[in-house]
């Protein structure tokens, strides 16, 4: 694999992750993690826009005036994002008005207008697309380990299913109702990033 290619795939899940990292994506994080399968979604939902946002804006980068990259970012940006709040409302409804309004606002997404702008717009279609994929990919990863905790800390269920037993309720065992809230996900963000920043040792500042 072409040093490079290995470069976009691997640097924004390990080192240049957007949230952990670059703190992107911070308010979605947030809003959209109490349940498993809502963050799953959006996870799915901010990678696909990402992706096919950087393809289709790198293959348009030598046509594009500067004058009007932005509002051509954002023109192609809506679109998919409209295409996608439309399929979750034709196939998963009730996950679309769960998400609300977060799915509306991936047009606003620092990692989706940030990839466009410092990748995309100087880079070939193939590596803007693995980029823009694997930034969403590095984005959801982190959805997914919060929103994991706190569904099962907070609800005792993953993706809706029960998973701690009824003999542990019986036996006085309670779901943690601080979990489900915003701090709490800001908390489990920051043990993350610890986390990331002891095993990485060249992220920590000098």
């Amino acid at each position: 694999m072409d040093a490079k290619i290995k470069e976009t795939i691997l640097n924004p899940i390990l080192k240049g992750n957007p949230i952990t990292v670059l703190v992107l994506g911070i308010c979605s994080a947030l809003a959209v993690t109490v349940e498993l399968k809502g963050a799953l979604v959006m996870a799915l939902s901010v990678t696909i826009v990402t992706g096919l946002s950087c393809l289709v804006l790198s293959l348009l980068r030598n046509t594009i005036p500067n004058r009007v990259r932005i509002i051509v970012q954002l023109v192609v940006v809506a679109l998919l994002v409209i295409l996608v709040d439309q399929i979750l409302k034709a196939y998963s409804y009730p996950i679309e008005k769960q998400l609300s309004v977060y799915i509306g606002l991936i047009i606003t997404n620092c990692i989706v207008m940030g990839r466009i702008e410092a990748f995309a717009l100087g880079n070939k279609p193939w590596p803007s697309f693995l980029d823009g994929i694997f930034n969403g990919l590095g984005y959801g990863l982190i959805l997914v380990i919060v929103a994991f905790f706190r569904e099962l800390l907070g609800s005792g269920t993953l993706f809706g299913l029960r998973i701690i037993p009824e003999s542990f309720y019986a036996a006085g065992y309670m779901n943690n109702g601080l979990v489900i809230l915003p701090p709490m996900a800001l908390i489990l963000l920051g043990c993350i990033i610890w986390v990331q920043r002891s095993i990485q040792k060249d992220l920590q500042e000098k």
